[in-house]
């Protein structure tokens, strides 16, 4: 994950409709947005944002099907091969008495597999630092869109006078 630095336009709207509508105005109007920060999720707004379709569904997929050939091939080596015990008359290798197991290893396996594909994929884990916040409201009730000076080939005014028409309720610099 890159170390935030540089100058920044940081915008600070209320309402999460006023933020979702602001960010195609403000990319039609030429501002490259580095990134908006929400107290919960929008939906909508990383299309707003441009950002491409996750592929964290096939990740899951791909983490459930691996959980449930490793219960599978457990349970019928062990059942069948290396230590087969009849129960309840029943076949050593009898695939319906395997489905309960067979679940629930398959959602331990997802679950541990999206946890650490999170960790992964969000450049955290053990030593990681964190990047300073650009308002410490954005965790509570505002929403605060952040714009990279030095990405964007407008002038400091013009971007905070599109804000503010975007509707922001407060237009601040900040320098990393």
């Amino acid at each position: 994950m890159a170390e935030l630095s540089g100058k920044y336009l940081v915008g600070v709207y209320d309402d999460d409709d006023t933020v979702l509508h602001a960010v195609p105005k403000l990319r039609k109007a030429g501002v490259k947005i580095k990134e908006v920060y929400s107290p919960f999720p929008i939906h909508g707004l990383d299309e707003a944002l441009g950002h491409p379709r996750t592929r964290i569904g096939i990740a899951a997929f791909m983490f459930g099907v691996t959980g449930c050939c490793c219960v599978l091939t457990l349970m019928i080596w062990t059942m069948g091969f290396d230590w087969p015990m009849i129960i309840g008359g029943k076949d050593p290798i009898s695939i319906p008495n395997y489905i309960p197991i067979t679940f629930e290893g398959t959602v331990l396996f997802t679950a541990f597999g999206m946890v650490i594909t999170f960790f992964i994929s969000n450049g955290l884990g053990p030593g990681t630092h964190f990047h300073p916040r650009f308002d410490v409201r954005a965790t509570d009730n505002k929403f605060v869109m952040a714009i990279e000076m030095s990405r964007n080939s407008m002038s400091e005014e013009e971007i905070a006078r599109a804000l503010k028409d975007s509707g922001a309720e407060e237009v601040n610099i900040k320098q990393f």
